[in-house]
């Protein structure tokens, strides 16, 4: 359906408590080391290039702050990805002589194909490459989908 040159796609509802972070598949927690091993290369490679990249400008701070990802509890398939990010500026103003800081966040989508298993995904995104080695089941990296969101 097309509103307003917008297309809409129908999505299925999920059915209350179907998925979970990935963190805590496929128990409470369970998840949560192996999750860490990714993010932290991701944020590696967001740290590495930052300077030549997103961190110019007036958010020269920019900052990775938290990849969530939702899978269902059942199988652990992916629903989907979302990377927040912080930065700011802070700057003395002559005419007060008080410092001011202006903030902005993002939340970035990863292209993650829905259904495409967790352990994919980890297994895909742990190297010292992870930021730009294709997500699973695309050719799209977590920097190219970085582009269009920072």
């Amino acid at each position: 359906m097309i509103i307003a040159g917008m297309l809409l796609l129908a999505v299925a509802p999920f059915a209350a408590g179907s998925h979970v972070d990935a963190r805590d598949y496929p128990s409470a927690g369970a998840g949560e080391a192996a999750f860490a091993v990714m993010e932290r290369a991701l944020v590696r490679g967001f740290d590495y290039i930052c300077g030549d990249t997103f961190c110019e400008g007036d958010y020269s701070n920019l900052r990775a702050l938290q990849l969530r990802c939702s899978v269902r509890s059942d199988s652990g398939a992916l629903a989907g990805c979302l990377w927040s990010f912080a930065g700011s500026y802070a700057y003395v103003s002559p005419a007060d002589a008080l410092p001011s800081v202006q903030a902005r966040t993002w939340a970035c989508h990863l292209p993650v194909v829905p259904g495409t298993s967790l352990a994919a995904l980890l297994e895909r995104l742990r190297g010292p490459d992870a930021l730009d080695t294709p997500l699973p089941g695309t050719g799209v990296s977590s920097y190219e989908a970085l582009t269009d969101c920072l």
